[in-house]
């Protein structure tokens, strides 16, 4: 069949959506905003605390896990175990994500993410007395990783539905972009701020810094005004939630191709604070100032990604295809680069690729999820993501240590490249080629059009 195909959220026209609660369109804007509206989320009270303390929390975090890494080599001089370190601390997503959901879609998200940024704070601040005085080894470095990580189980679905209660439905594309860029920002920013403080005053302060950036979490979602959040539907208890979610992912195309391209992305392109660290050590001898110099130019190439998706009028799975091509080119590129230079360029083109893959492959996920499951969908999401770099982490050490960082940095480009050319081939010959949001109004349900030849 030629033509266009128009389809509603969950199979329902938006006339009936609005009817149902549960399956309320998401509103979207389809006017360029002016510049002052870049970010007009912000102009939400709760929201713009939330965004303060993302900022901090998500930067610290970051920081933290490279200290950790950091930590692990200095103690032990294994590439290796640094790749065990990441998949301690990401691993329990990959096994116990839909799990993770089921919680967030059963209880309230701001109470969650009180919980889980307590438990943070305190293993945190726990690793960083062992450290700062000098008695901390390689195995209480691997228990705090793996607390780390079974709390971003919940930590992580909880946090992305929370923002639908701060802002509503009206600004939630605004807000998605806001919250990804600040998540994938923080993963750029977070690592270049540690390699400082690694070089200044050691990974325990860096990983001190990260309990006290739990701490503002906590006290920033206790300030919110409660009665401006608009509560999320809650799932009763049942049984085959977990089944539920993974069938809901699997029949919906915009949701199912965005999270295959980012298993391709996560695991073999997104563990760039590895490959630095070799980069640093083996490659240029720059050390820790040097490390956190590379992080700092992939920093800059996010924020100008981030700010470019606030801007966006429309939403196609072949602009996330697109960009993963980009981003794995621009990985292979910095694997070849000669001198530190060119290294720092292709760098910034890994961080302005990585967030505009990653904001659009958000943003189609949450827009075409039901808010009743959305819990369960974005645990998978999560679980994809961290658990990718679980398995990533150690593959790409162990591919350092034998192939040498060069090699291994080649590999983890191409890898994306190809499989976004395999995944845009089979969409344009099943006619998925693009998500658009149709309507003559800025804030009104919308539809999803597939353009292309449907079979």
């Amino acid at each position: 069949m030629n033509g266009r195909a128009h389809r509603t959220v969950d199979g329902v026209t938006p006339e009936q959506a609005l009817a149902d609660g549960a399956t309320a369109p998401i509103p979207v804007m389809l006017v360029r905003p002016r510049w002052r509206d870049t970010f007009s989320s912000l102009r939400i009270h709760n929201y713009r605390l939330y965004v303060f303390s993302q900022l901090v929390s998500n930067t610290s975090a970051w920081a933290m896990r490279i200290a950790i890494d950091w930590l692990v080599f200095e103690l032990t001089g294994s590439v290796a175990l640094v790749g065990v370190t990441v998949a301690l601390q990401f691993g329990p997503m990959l096994l116990l994500g839909p799990l993770g959901g089921v919680i967030a879609d059963r209880y309230p998200k701001r109470r969650l993410l009180v919980v889980t940024q307590s438990i943070n704070a305190v293993a945190s601040l726990a690793l960083a007395v062992l450290t700062i005085t000098g008695i901390v080894t390689v195995w209480e470095v691997f228990a705090t990783a793996l607390i780390m990580g079974c709390v971003a189980v919940v930590d992580s679905p909880a946090r992305s539905v929370f923002v639908n209660e701060m802002v509503g439905h009206g600004r939630l594309g605004n807000a998605i972009s806001i919250n990804a860029s600040i998540f994938h920002l923080g993963g750029l920013v977070g690592p270049a701020i540690s390699g400082v403080l690694i070089a200044l005053v050691g990974a325990g302060w860096a990983i001190a810094a990260n309990s006290l950036a739990a701490c503002v979490v906590v006290v920033t979602l206790l300030s919110m005004r409660t009665g401006e959040l608009l509560p999320s539907l809650v799932a009763a208890r049942g049984k085959g939630q977990i089944r539920e979610g993974l069938r809901y992912v699997c029949a919906k195309p915009t949701i199912f191709w965005p999270i295959v391209m980012l298993a391709f992305v996560a695991t073999f392109g997104m563990n760039l604070p590895v490959m630095l660290v070799a980069f640093a050590d083996h490659v240029f001898g720059s050390g820790a100032a040097g490390y956190g110099l590379y992080s700092s130019a992939a920093a800059l190439g996010a924020l100008a990604g981030s700010i470019i998706s606030t801007r966006r009028m429309s939403y196609r799975l072949r602009t996330i295809m697109f960009a993963a091509g980009c981003f794995g080119l621009t990985i292979i590129a910095s694997g070849i680069a000669p001198v530190v230079s060119i290294f720092l360029v292709c760098l910034m083109g890994i961080g302005f690729t990585r967030l505009i893959f990653a904001t659009t492959a958000e943003s189609i996920v949450q827009m075409s999820t039901n808010r009743i499951i959305r819990g369960r969908v974005m645990a998978i999401y999560a679980m994809v993501v961290l658990g990718g770099q679980a398995i990533g982490g150690p593959l790409m050490g162990w591919a350092t240590e034998q192939w040498g960082v060069r090699a291994a940095m080649i590999a983890s480009g191409v890898v994306p490249s190809v499989a976004a050319i395999v995944i845009a081939i089979l969409l344009a010959r099943s006619g998925k080629l693009s998500l658009r949001f149709r309507t003559r109004h800025k804030f009104i349900p919308f539809a999803i059009e597939v353009r292309g030849q449907l079979g």
